[in-house]
């Protein structure tokens, strides 16, 4: 089977950058099936994307990587190639609400979510029988302010241990430390309602039906040591009215988490997100 695989770019923008890159996958008789690229006229940066076949029999994929590294260095490329047969490797940490992860966990099983999870991890107990029943490792990291410190650091570990690249806040109700933060950035995905800031704290859809929005949403991002303020992957917005009641919003809140996670999470898995200072590109 041919392998494909997708290369991402990210340089200072000026001529040529397109011609260069698709003109060296084609002397290597690569094929393009898709590509993607955006020039930021305030940042004067150039970003791409290419998901590519290597049809030339006898090429390697070193092959295609050092031939490529000459036209990145010529443009101080900041770059990555990937095989798209190598799935990424996703830790899901939970609390107790399962409505994100059950949704990942349903796309993971029936191959749509292309990912390996390497574990779940969570601060309860609570969903542990869901990991078993997905014959998933699971390890429960109890918080408190005494031992934060302490399992952050066995976090750390089952990162390293299990090889895994990227990590999913599946409503983890924790707020992660600045110096894990740090550690790990830009491997974090969190899910948000998208009240925040207007609505911070506890019964954020209590606070909303008080206030009397006609609109509800979620927001799915990296996280940074600014709370809930890291650059934004996805987002999306549903219509509410007076007639419903709190527990109705949350609800709709726990539908709009769940596709705006996995839809933000499917994008990173495939390489369609890139960083732009603080924004994202992200490619269809």
């Amino acid at each position: 089977m041919t392998s494909e695989y997708v290369l991402t770019m990210s340089c200072v923008d000026k001529a040529g950058i397109v011609a260069a890159t698709t003109g060296c996958l084609a002397e290597l008789d690569c094929f393009i099936m898709k590509t993607a690229h955006f020039a930021d006229s305030e940042t004067g940066k150039f970003f791409g994307r290419m998901v590519f076949r290597v049809d030339r029999e006898g090429l390697s994929e070193l092959d295609v990587e050092s031939a490529f590294s000459r036209v990145a260095k010529r443009f101080d490329m900041t770059w990555k190639m990937r095989n798209l047969l190598d799935k990424k490797r996703v830790i899901l940490m939970v609390s107790k609400g399962e409505h994100c992860l059950n949704d990942i966990l349903y796309k993971y099983r029936t191959g749509s979510m292309p990912m390996e999870i390497t574990a779940i991890v969570s601060n309860h107990e609570n969903l542990k029988p869901l990991a078993d029943w997905h014959d998933l490792p699971f390890y429960h990291l109890p918080i408190t302010k005494e031992t934060k410190i302490e399992k952050e650091t066995q976090l750390l570990e089952i990162i390293e241990e299990t090889k895994t690249e990227l990590v999913v806040l599946a409503r983890y109700m924790q707020i992660l430390s600045p110096d894990l933060i740090n550690q790990l950035f830009p491997r974090v995905i969190n899910i948000h309602h998208s009240f925040l800031p207007g609505f911070k704290g506890a019964k954020p859809y209590h606070q909303a039906h008080d206030r009397g929005v006609k609109i509800i949403g979620a927001t799915a991002h990296f996280v940074t040591e600014d709370l809930d303020e890291g650059p934004i992957i996805d987002q999306a917005v549903e219509r509410v009215n007076h007639t419903q009641t709190p527990e109705e919003l949350v609800a709709v809140g726990r539908d709009v988490e769940s596709l705006v996670l996995s839809r933000g999470l499917r994008a990173v898995l495939e390489d369609r997100v890139l960083l732009n200072g603080n924004k994202t590109i992200v490619f269809n």
